[in-house]
């Protein structure tokens, strides 16, 4: 444990897998993460992320049948159907971002399959509104010391700015739904029943299925993009791991595009996006605020406590990742890899706050690297250094420009991989150790 204080406001950083699942799975009614996120007008206060109590159970399981397993299932011929079309104006030699590619991408599944709409027209207007919404979350200055100006030139003047594009299009989006007598069965339809879960038999009212709307738009999106832009970067740094990706994949796929039915077949892909998740996951920390008072190892914690869980800092802990620095998939082989305890991976939170939308998300990312990485191999530019944006999700500071190269043969990559096994060992002796990885975290910020 250790308490760091950011201006005057004091933050508990848990540091064990234990503590993680004492607040977020053993005892997570007594920690909300209202008073955390500091609802204002920029954020989504009426959204699954921030409600708690009862409204959260209530709403959340109302929402819930859009995101079971059949359901999810049949969102993938969406998700293929427009990973080809985004794919498909891509040739080899092209210099593609990667960055704005993903994140236009899993934009407009995210729209199609939990809304019914297709964004395909507003993907670079949309895109660069939720960039100036999340991008410029600037954390410190307008949080912990409440300067918040409303001009075009401070973070949250951006955000505000943001915030009112999107108001208009996503209430926009809600009259038409009310209006439209069609049965269907996405969240937006299931959220225009859903009951608040405070007065019974009052539905939610315009804002909070506004919040619900941009929360899951946002969330929904924004990670899974992170994700695959993160996990491009990493097999364009290890040719040896890629070229084993893209052998399941010759093996298993062939020529032809993925099928729902050959998930479960791609187990090496599967290792690729949770090693890269745990390297770089997406939501790289989170916070509670305790309602009572609580013990940890005989310490005992105010009610008011607020306390920190970062990902960043659990899945890179020596003491639990054998060479925690390296990128190594096989360490997710259920068979010969490591033992993880419970609450050392935590990429999509847990308990019963873990995100909702984890087996969307798990089904996108599969498909679409999987897709991508049939058919191009993209690379990095020597000495590429992405940098870290770390805002409300870990984006990379500079967008990834990747040049597409052609997919090698099996002899080729063969022959590729034999080269390359010698270099992609890691030295590991000027590595710094994980222990300080908690000033790594506080050097993220800036004021």
């Amino acid at each position: 444990m250790a308490t760091v204080y950011l201006g005057r406001v004091p933050l508990v950083f848990l540091f064990k897998p234990e503590y993680v699942r004492y607040v977020l799975v053993e005892h997570p009614r007594n920690f909300t993460s209202r008073e955390i996120s500091q609802p204002d007008e920029t954020t989504a206060s009426e959204g699954l992320l921030t409600i708690d109590g009862e409204k959260h159970r209530q709403q959340r399981r109302a929402v819930q049948p859009a995101f079971h397993k059949k359901q999810v299932e049949g969102y993938a011929s969406a998700i293929m159907q427009y990973t080809q079309e985004a794919i498909s104006s891509w040739h080899i030699g092209d210099s593609v971002d990667l960055t704005q590619s993903m994140q236009e991408l899993t934009l407009r599944i995210i729209g199609k399959c939990l809304f019914g709409v297709d964004f395909a027209s507003q993907l670079e207007a949309l895109g660069k509104t939720f960039d100036d919404m999340i991008g410029s979350q600037a954390g410190i200055l307008d949080t912990v010391f409440n300067l918040r100006i409303d001009n075009p030139v401070t973070a949250y003047g951006k955000r505000l700015s943001a915030m009112r594009k999107l108001n208009m299009s996503i209430y926009t989006l809600i009259a038409e739904r009310r209006s439209d007598p069609t049965e269907r069965n996405d969240v937006l339809s299931l959220l225009l029943k859903t009951e608040d879960g405070v007065v019974p038999g009052q539905l939610l009212s315009d804002k909070q299925i506004h919040d619900h709307i941009l929360t899951f738009i946002a969330a929904g999106h924004e990670t899974t993009a992170i994700s695959l832009a993160w996990t491009f970067y990493l097999l364009s740094e290890h040719p040896h791991i890629r070229a084993k990706l893209q052998e399941e994949l010759r093996t298993v796929l062939g020529d032809r595009p993925p099928t729902l039915e050959d998930i479960p077949k791609l187990t090496y892909t599967d290792w690729v996006l949770s090693e890269s998740m745990r390297l770089y996951p997406p939501a790289w920390i989170q916070g509670r605020f305790a309602v009572d008072e609580f013990e940890l190892d005989g310490v005992r914690f105010p009610a008011g406590t607020r306390v920190m869980m970062s990902q960043w800092i659990m899945h890179r802990l020596p003491e639990i990742w054998k060479d925690p620095l390296v990128f190594r998939p096989e360490r997710w082989d259920p068979e010969h890899g490591q033992q993880v305890p419970p609450g050392a991976y935590f990429p999509f939170g847990g308990g019963p706050r873990t995100c909702i939308g984890m087996p969307l998300a798990q089904l996108e990312g599969r498909l679409i690297l999987a897709m991508v990485m049939q058919r191009f191999q993209p690379e990095m530019p020597a000495g590429f250094q992405p940098g870290f944006n770390p805002v409300i999700t870990l984006r990379p500071k500079h967008n990834l420009k990747a040049r597409l190269m052609p997919v090698p043969t099996r002899d080729e990559a063969s022959a590729a991989e034999r080269r390359v096994l010698v270099s992609s060992m890691h030295d590991l002796s000027d590595r710094k150790g994980c222990r300080t990885a908690l000033f790594d975290w506080l050097s993220f910020f800036r004021l």
